[in-house]
């Protein structure tokens, strides 16, 4: 008896051994990064100027357009799920998740390209033609999107190794979106000479041709560790993986309210600068500057060491919300407006990085409650569908906001009430909305601290089914 109890102790040992020695090299991580920094140089033009484009370049009113965000959203939330699905049935010699960058690299640039780039339609064939395209390039990106996270558990079993590469990734996922909401006016003014749609049509397809080469070149240097011991996972068995996981619907309802919250801020931002402050220019210049949330998402496995995982959530989501509320003291001073948007763009970028790797730990949680380990179905409802859905609310209460005081993008003078409307959505919609995704967190505390017995515990069956 003795013998057999240390013998399994033996194993358990290794285990953890191994567990902590599970090391990945730095070169996977930057490589693992470039899946992140190509999608967000083309999402990120969708995230932040899809409601302007629509407006403002292909002549659509702000409530058709503000519809259909919401609805496109809303059919691509969906869609995540379903995607998580697939990633679970999925079974090649390349794992479960790697496979979908080289299938998915040709459609989702293609159709961010073709979404900006508009052919001359007139009324009903004009709202199609927008609406059909929007879905598409939306599940393109959920199919691209849902592997992205729900590899990351895959490319190590060690926590820290993958809150480091998480981290690498979000802060190459910044420079990707630097370079897309930089410099995309510029270049289509550039590409244009005074033809909008023209110039968006060639900058998109500049980036989409990048995108396309940064996602290639992840995929060949990628692996997904124990891919032969994978199991397929059923519908049925994806869904039991959610039950009494509580970690993880706390993080996707925080998740959800901080890309509500988010998008709403981004989609008014371009009507903010030209309209409120009369300078197009600035649009440019402010989304070039959350270059700058490179320091919080760089510094994010420094700050957890001495926060914690949940008091590093709260601790950003706090330094977003002084940031808004800053950049609303600031009115018309550029200077002061440019350093709560550093406070907010610092915040709301490592927040992201922290929602990253924490769904990571509830499929964790989920194994350990059901002995089921949905990797694709539970990161793509915490990551995916929260991006989605929250991002087409967040773009959705932004119209509504702006069309119920009467903003109409064909006029170069906005009313007082337009201009209003412009400034609430910007600055303090997302301040609400924040602050719905901290108390969230207040509660995940509880769940964090559990943690160190699921890994153990985890530890010890996987050591047993070695007998």
């Amino acid at each position: 008896m003795n013998s057999n109890v240390n013998h399994i102790d033996h194993h358990v040992a290794a285990a953890k051994e191994m567990l902590k020695s599970d090391h990945l090299p730095f070169h996977r991580k930057v490589t693992y990064g470039f899946t992140d920094m190509a999608g967000n140089l083309l999402y990120t033009l969708v995230g932040s100027y899809m409601l302007y484009f629509f407006t403002n370049v292909f002549g659509l009113d702000v409530g058709t357009a503000g519809a259909l965000l919401l609805l496109g959203r809303f059919i691509d939330a969906l869609g995540a799920p379903v995607m998580g699905v697939l990633v679970d049935h999925t079974h090649s010699k390349y794992g479960k998740n790697r496979p979908w960058f080289l299938w998915m690299a040709l459609p989702f640039t293609l159709s961010i390209w073709l979404l900006f780039t508009t052919p001359s339609l007139d009324g009903a064939m004009k709202i199609v033609y927008a609406g059909v395209m929007y879905i598409i390039a939306e599940l393109a990106y959920t199919a691209i999107s849902t592997p992205i996270t729900s590899v990351l558990p895959n490319l190590s079993a060690n926590s820290n190794e993958r809150t480091s590469a998480n981290s690498i990734r979000m802060v190459l996922g910044n420079v990707g979106n630097f370079f897309a909401v930089t410099f995309v006016i510029p270049l289509a003014s550039i590409f244009g000479r005074g033809n909008d749609r023209r110039g968006w049509s060639l900058a998109v397809g500049l980036y989409a041709i990048i995108a396309l080469v940064f996602i290639i070149i992840a995929f060949i240097d990628m692996r997904e560790k124990n891919i032969g011991e994978e199991k397929i996972v059923t519908i049925r068995e994806s869904l039991k993986a959610t039950k009494k996981n509580w970690p993880w619907m706390l993080i996707v309802l925080a998740n959800l309210a901080l890309w509500t919250a988010y998008s709403a801020r981004n989609a008014a931002l371009p009507y903010y600068f030209q309209y409120n402050l009369s300078d197009k220019g600035l649009i440019s210049i402010f989304n070039g500057f959350s270059i700058i949330q490179i320091l919080g998402m760089a510094s994010v496995p420094l700050v957890v060491r001495v926060l914690n995982k949940w008091g590093t959530t709260i601790f950003m989501l706090g330094m977003t919300m002084v940031g808004q509320i800053w950049i609303g003291m600031a009115g018309s001073n550029v200077t002061s407006a440019l350093v709560g948007w550093a406070l907010a763009c610092i915040g709301s970028g490592s927040a992201m990085t922290m929602f990253f790797s924490m769904v990571g730990d509830t499929v964790d949680f989920g194994e350990w409650r059901t002995g089921i380990r949905a990797n694709g179905f539970l990161t793509a409802m915490g990551a995916s569908f929260c991006i989605q859905m929250g991002s087409g609310i967040g773009s959705f209460i932004a119209a509504r906001i702006l069309a119920s005081f009467g903003f109409t993008a064909t006029k170069a003078v906005q009313t007082g009430a337009s201009l209003s409307a412009i400034g609430f959505t910007f600055v303090w919609v997302p301040v609400i909305i924040y602050a719905l995704s901290i108390v969230c967190m207040v509660f995940y505390r509880r769940w964090e601290k559990h943690e160190p017995v699921v890994n153990e515990q985890l530890a010890e069956r996987r050591a047993a089914e070695i007998q």
